[in-house]
C-alpha cells in the first residue's frame, strides 16, 4: 500500500512538473512569437530601411561644371581631368607628419603641396580626403599604386580641375573657383542646394563663376552601391547620372579685351565697352590682372603674399569696384542738368578769365588766360572749367544730387555680377549723414564749386559712367549692363537668352539730349580729343577729363614731373560710335596718366577701329599707346582675321584655339 501511494505521488509530482516546463516553453515560444511579430510587423518598415543602409551606401556623383565662353564661342573657362594624391587624416595609423615624409619617398611632394596641404587641412574635417598632390603623371600613379599596403588612409583620386587657357587674360570679369571653406559650407546647409553640393568640394568665388554658380555647378547624381560587412563596395546597385553645368555665353568679346588689356599694358585702370541699346558689355577691363588658375587648387602663401600686397592692387577689380573722381566726363552731365531745370540755354554765354573767384578762395581753370566767352557747345569742346564753377554755384549741390542720381551716378547700376561698389554722390544729406562732428556735418557753399568739374566729394565707377552716357543717348531710357548674353544646355543646345529686367526710363527732353550729342562730337572733331580721332572712317563723340588725385595750393601750379607717379592726375574718357547711330559706348581711366587727351582716347580709337571697322593696330602703334605717345594709329592697321591671338607659351593646360575669324562688328 505503502509503495502503491509513493507511486501516485511520483506520478502527480511528475505531471505538475510536466505541465510547468509545459506553460514555461508555451511562454517563452509566446514571448519569442510577439517579438517576432513586433519585429516582423510593427517595426518592419523601420529595420528594413536600417538593414538596407547597412547593406547599401549612396555616392554621390559630381557633376562636370559648365564651361565659359565669350560671344564667339571662344572657350575661357573649362575642365579637365587628371589624377591627385589624397589623405584623409581620421583614416591614418601614423603621425600626418610621418605619412608625408614616407610619401615623398615614393612620390615628390614638394614645399608648396605642404603649405597648400596645411591651409586646406586646417579648412577641413579630419574624416575629409584633402590632396597633398595635383597633377600625378601615368608613373607617379603606378608607383603609388603598387605600395598602396603601405598607407592606409591615402588614395588617388581622378578629378576634374578647373583650366582658364588665357590665364590673366579677363581674370576679373571671369572669376575663379575654389575649394569650399567652413563658411560657405555652413550656408549651402542652410539651403535647398544642400543635396546638390555632396561631394562637391569646389565652388565659384568671384566674377562670373560666383555669380552663376547656380548655372554652371549642375545636378549632383547618386550611386547605390551594395557593400561587405567591411565596407567595400560589392556592386552597384542602381544609379541616377549627374547632370553636367550649363554653358554660360558672355556678351563679352575676348579678341577686344585682349586688345584693350594690351593698350593698357603695365598702366593701371578699368575700361567698360557696353552696346547702349542692349546693355549687353562687349569689354570689362581692370588692370593689372591675376591668373586664376593658382587659385584653383588652393593658392600658395608665397603667391598669395604678392597678389595680396602688391602696391598695384592686381585683385581688386577696378571696373567694379574702382571708384574714381569723373574730372571733366562729368561735365556733359552738368550741362544736361543745367538745360533739364531751365539754369542755362545752349546759346547763353559767360566770360572766362582763367579764373572764378567764390569769396577769397580763386578757382582756376585749366588754360592760363581763360577761353573768352564761352557758351555751353565751347564750353564741352573745349572743357572750360570757369563755365562749370559757375553753373556748380547757380545749381547747388542738392539740385546737382537730384538730376545726376536718376542718371546712375553714386548708384548701382545692377550689373549680374556680385561686388560692385555705390560710390558717392554728394548731398547736404549724404555729409550730415557720413560724418559726426557738426562741423564736419555741414556743407558749406564752397564746396558746392568742384563738383562742377567732377571733383570734390564725386566718387564714380566707370561703369556708372557708361550706364549714365547710355541713358543720354537713348534719350532717358536705361539700360542694365550684363555681361552674360545666354545660358545654353550642353544636351540639348537649347540656348535661353539672360533675361533682362527693365529700368525706369527718365525724363529728359530729346532737344536738351541733342544739344549735349552735338557737343560730344564736336570734342572728338575739334576739341580736346580731336588727334586721336584724325582719319576715322566714322563719326564719334566723347569727352576727356583729368581727375586730380593730389591737390595743388593755390598759388602753386601742379607740375607731374616732381610728384610720385601715385599722385600723378587719373586720365579719364567717355565715348561713343558711330554718333548718328551708336553701337559701342565706353568710360575708362588710366591712373596716374595725366592727360585724357593723350593717355585714353587714343586706347577708345582702337577700341572703335576694332568694332567697326575690323582693324587691328599695328604693333608700334601699341606699343606708342602702352606709352601715352600715339594719338592717331601710327602703322598700317591690320585686319583682325590676320592676328596672331596667342603664342604657345602664353596658354595654360590645353586650351581652347580662338576662332581665326571674328566677328568686326557689333552684333
Amino acid at each position: 500500500m505503502s509503495l502503491g501511494g509513493n507511486i501516485e505521488q511520483d506520478l502527480r509530482r511528475f505531471r505538475g512538473r510536466i505541465l510547468a516546463a509545459t506553460v514555461f516553453v508555451f511562454a517563452a515560444f509566446s514571448l519569442l512569437g510577439l517579438r517576432l511579430l513586433y519585429l516582423q510587423v510593427w517595426r518592419y518598415q523601420d529595420l528594413f530601411e536600417q538593414a538596407e543602409s547597412n547593406r547599401k551606401v549612396i555616392a554621390p556623383v559630381v557633376p562636370t561644371r559648365g564651361v565659359i565662353m565669350d560671344r564667339n564661342g571662344v572657350i575661357v573657362a573649362t575642365n579637365y581631368s587628371a589624377y591627385t594624391l589624397e589623405i584623409t587624416p581620421a583614416k591614418l595609423n601614423a603621425s600626418l607628419d610621418a605619412v608625408i615624409e614616407d610619401l615623398s619617398k615614393v612620390i615628390n611632394i614638394y614645399p608648396r603641396d605642404r603649405r597648400r596641404f596645411k591651409k586646406l587641412s586646417d579648412e577641413s574635417k579630419s574624416f575629409e580626403s584633402v590632396p597633398i598632390r595635383t597633377r600625378l603623371t601615368d608613373q607617379e600613379v603606378a608607383r603609388f599604386a603598387a605600395q598602396r599596403f603601405r598607407f592606409p588612409g591615402v588614395e588617388i583620386k581622378a578629378r576634374l580641375f578647373r583650366n582658364y587657357p588665357y590665364q590673366t587674360l579677363a581674370s576679373h570679369l571671369i572669376g575663379y573657383i575654389g575649394r569650399i571653406n567652413q563658411s560657405e559650407k555652413e550656408k549651402i546647409e542652410e539651403t535647398e542646394d544642400e543635396a546638390n553640393y555632396r561631394g562637391t568640394d569646389y565652388i565659384g568665388k568671384l566674377g562670373v563663376e560666383q555669380s552663376y554658380e547656380r548655372e554652371l555647378h549642375g545636378v549632383t547624381g547618386f550611386h547605390e552601391m551594395e557593400t561587405s560587412a567591411g565596407g567595400r563596395a560589392v556592386r552597384r546597385l542602381s544609379s541616377i547620372p549627374s547632370t553636367a553645368g550649363n554653358t554660360v555665353k558672355l556678351s563679352v568679346d575676348i579678341k577686344l579685351q585682349k586688345l584693350i588689356e594690351d593698350l593698357y599694358g603695365n598702366r593701371r585702370g578699368a575700361l567698360v565697352a557696353m552696346d547702349p541699346k542692349t546693355g549687353e558689355i562687349l569689354a570689362f577691363v581692370s588692370k593689372p590682372t591675376f591668373d586664376p588658375n593658382l587659385f584653383v587648387e588652393g593658392i600658395d602663401s608665397e603667391n598669395w603674399q604678392a597678389l595680396n600686397e602688391s602696391i598695384d592692387k592686381p585683385l581688386l577689380n577696378r571696373a567694379l569696384r574702382g571708384t574714381y573722381p569723373p574730372g571733366s566726363v562729368y561735365k556733359p552731365f552738368m550741362a544736361l542738368a543745367a538745360l533739364e531745370v531751365g539754369k542755362r540755354t545752349p546759346t547763353q554765354t559767360v566770360f572766362d578769365p582763367g579764373f572764378y573767384m567764390f569769396g577769397n578762395h580763386r578757382f582756376r581753370d585749366d588754360k592760363e588766360g581763360g577761353h573768352g566767352t564761352v557758351d555751353m557747345y565751347r564750353s564741352i569742346v573745349e572743357s572750360c572749367d570757369t563755365y562749370y564753377y559757375m553753373l556748380a554755384h547757380d545749381l547747388g549741390v542738392d539740385t546737382i544730387y537730384e538730376q545726376m542720381k536718376p542718371l546712375g551716378f553714386g548708384q548701382y547700376t545692377g550689373i549680374d555680377v556680385l561686388g560692385e561698389s555705390k560710390g558717392i554722390l554728394p548731398s547736404t544729406q549724404w555729409k550730415s549723414a557720413t560724418y559726426k562732428k557738426p562741423e564736419q556735418q555741414r556743407w558749406y557753399s564752397g564746396e558746392t564749386i568742384s563738383l562742377g568739374i567732377g571733383q570734390g566729394y564725386n566718387s564714380f565707377t566707370v561703369l556708372q559712367i557708361v550706364q549714365a552716357a547710355s541713358t543720354l543717348l537713348n534719350d532717358g531710357k536705361k539700360t542694365r549692363p550684363h555681361l552674360v548674353k545666354e545660358i545654353i544646355n550642353p544636351e540639348t543646345k537649347v540656348s535661353k537668352p539672360v533675361a533682362v529686367t527693365a529700368m525706369a526710363e527718365i525724363s529728359l527732353k530729346p532737344e536738351n539730349t541733342a544739344v549735349i550729342r552735338q557737343a560730344l562730337v564736336g570734342v572728338n572733331l575739334e576739341g580736346t580729343s580731336a588727334s586721336s580721332f584724325v582719319g576715322a572712317g566714322y563719326t564719334s563723340g566723347g569727352k576727356t577729363g583729368t581727375a586730380q588725385v593730389y591737390s595743388v595750393r593755390e598759388n602753386e601750379k601742379y607740375n607731374a614731373s616732381k610728384l610720385d607717379e601715385r599722385m600723378r592726375d587719373h586720365a579719364l574718357f567717355m565715348a561713343y560710335a558711330p554718333a548718328e547711330d551708336p553701337k559701342v559706348v565706353l568710360a575708362m581711366v588710366v591712373e596716374n596718366s595725366g592727360f585724357g587727351a593723350q593717355n585714353a582716347a587714343p586706347i577708345a580709337r582702337r577700341v572703335f577701329d576694332f568694332l567697326l571697322l575690323g582693324q587691328y593696330p599695328a604693333e608700334e602703334d601699341i606699343a606708342a599707346v602702352q606709352l601715352g605717345q600715339a594719338t592717331k594709329p601710327i602703322g598700317k592697321p591690320r585686319p583682325v582675321a590676320t592676328v596672331q591671338w596667342f603664342n604657345a607659351s602664353e596658354k595654360s593646360v590645353a586650351p581652347e584655339a580662338l576662332p581665326a575669324n571674328p566677328s568686326s562688328t557689333v552684333p
